[in-house]
């Protein structure tokens, strides 16, 4: 049995633990409701966004963009990964990389090269130890409130990319939020175009879910002053939202997940606490029977 100071040695140290969890778990609570107002906000927009998209995707145009074509061949695929800065989330990064690694060996299988631009610490640090997978761009501290202007250069990065054929198919990963306590892994088709509309009848539970495309005739817009400027601007614009509400949904995740990662270490941490105390004074008690024994033993000799 360790002694009594080296005990109460634990419990000090745990008790400093305990303190610093609950910083952070009340840093992420008083966080988490910016973060979710943010990410509501913006919510609607990329789902309108992500519609207009899918039923451009399907009109009859004379100009067909490189975005709305769908390449038989997929011989490169880009992936967007959006993680978090820092780290004490529970399993947030850890369950987007594995559902991302999981859909990587799956397009190798194939055949398929891998690109990946990472945005946030975690999935920098990630990638970067991963074999056969290509880092093409990174985008990190994005802070409390993400700006389209930190996100513009990795995006550019890709639609280059993908315009000069070097990318086949382009994902975007990143944690959904649900609620406080469910955050999803999420793995949405960015590019060709033509995907958008057959994931939005699969969106149950997502942001873009409720978001219905219905092709009854063929149709087409008509475009001013024309359909290659309006459909090059219209589809960057796209892409920027969808990445944006990518990220803002990932801060909110964040901080839920912290809030409640940092709520069960705090909770483990009494737990421990408590244990260590009893055993402190049965320390104690042992260390003070032994004394009285020693002393009466002494006193019999006598």
């Amino acid at each position: 049995m360790a002694s009594g100071r080296e005990i109460k040695t634990k419990i000090k140290s745990t008790q400093n633990m305990r303190k610093v969890t609950r910083a952070l778990e009340m840093v992420s609570a008083s966080k988490i409701r910016k973060a979710q107002d943010l990410m509501k906000a913006s919510r609607p927009y990329a789902r309108l966004m992500r519609k207009v998209i899918a039923h451009v995707a399907q009109a009859s145009t004379d100009f067909v963009h490189p975005f709305l074509t769908e390449r038989e061949n997929v011989a490169r695929v880009g992936f967007i990964v959006v993680s978090t800065d820092r780290g004490l989330a529970g399993g947030l990064n850890s369950n987007l990389f594995r559902r991302t690694l999981t859909s990587i060996r799956e397009w190798q299988g194939k055949g398929a090269e891998i690109d990946v631009v990472a945005v946030g610490q975690k999935a920098v640090s990630f990638f970067r130890r991963i074999k056969g997978v290509n880092l093409i761009g990174t985008a990190t501290h994005l802070g409390e409130k993400p700006k389209l202007e930190d996100l513009i250069g990795v995006i550019k990065v890709v639609l280059d990319a993908y315009s000069d054929n070097k990318l086949d198919r382009v994902f975007l990963v990143y944690n959904d939020f649900v609620n406080t306590i469910v955050q999803k892994p999420t793995i949405e088709a960015l590019l060709p175009v033509s995907l958008v509309a057959q994931e939005l009848e699969n969106a149950e539970g997502k942001a873009s879910e409720g978001v219905k495309v219905e092709q009854t005739h063929d149709w087409d817009y008509i475009y001013e002053p024309d359909a290659r400027t309006v459909l090059e601007h219209l589809m960057t614009r796209y892409i920027e939202s969808v990445v944006y509400q990518a990220a803002l949904e990932n801060l909110a995740s964040e901080h839920a997940a912290r809030m409640v990662a940092m709520k069960a270490a705090s909770d483990n941490a009494n737990k421990v606490i408590g244990e260590l105390t009893l055993v402190y004074n049965k320390a104690r008690q042992a260390a003070i029977t032994q004394e009285i024994s020693e002393i009466v033993g002494g006193a019999a000799a006598v």
